[in-house]
């Protein structure tokens, strides 16, 4: 006979018995997730699979739920901004960095009045230190006044 013609016949599990530790010790543990309680059961000398530890976790419902992530990109993105009514109400800056063609880097910060949509400095430099950042906000505050408040 072919062995392609054979299987072997599968064992009875007795999933009972696995599920109700299973169980019992997620109660005592409620954030443990599956591979910390299979490494418990593995303890206690069960010869158990991790994937069988999982379908159980999951049939008895005790996989917990994710976190939620602290600073959401579309929750930041969703925040409704006061309409602008007025130049100089509220300005834009951020900083823009490329590299030159022999590889150096070099940054760029732009500053831009987001009512007109003006740019209101450009400061291109290899490096931007804070200190150049507050002179340039500095100088700005000297020819326009300072504005009601900066996104960065």
């Amino acid at each position: 006979m072919a062995r392609s013609t054979q299987r072997r016949r599968a064992k009875e599990k007795n999933d009972d018995d696995d599920k109700q530790r299973l169980q019992k010790l997620a109660r005592e543990r409620q954030r443990f997730g599956y591979r910390r309680l299979t490494a418990l059961l593995r303890r206690e000398g069960r010869k158990i699979n991790h994937k069988r530890v999982y379908r159980i976790y999951r049939e008895l419902g005790l996989a917990m739920r994710r976190g939620k992530r602290r600073h959401s990109t579309q929750r930041l993105a969703n925040i409704k901004q006061a309409p602008l009514e007025r130049a100089n109400q509220r300005w834009a800056m951020d900083f823009v960095s490329d590299t030159l063609a022999h590889g150096r880097p070099f940054r760029v910060l732009t500053v831009i009045d987001e009512y007109t949509r003006e740019c209101l400095r450009i400061e291109a430099d290899t490096s931007l230190p804070g200190m150049r950042v507050i002179r340039v906000l500095e100088q700005l505050a000297d020819t326009r006044g300072l504005p009601e408040e900066i996104h960065v």
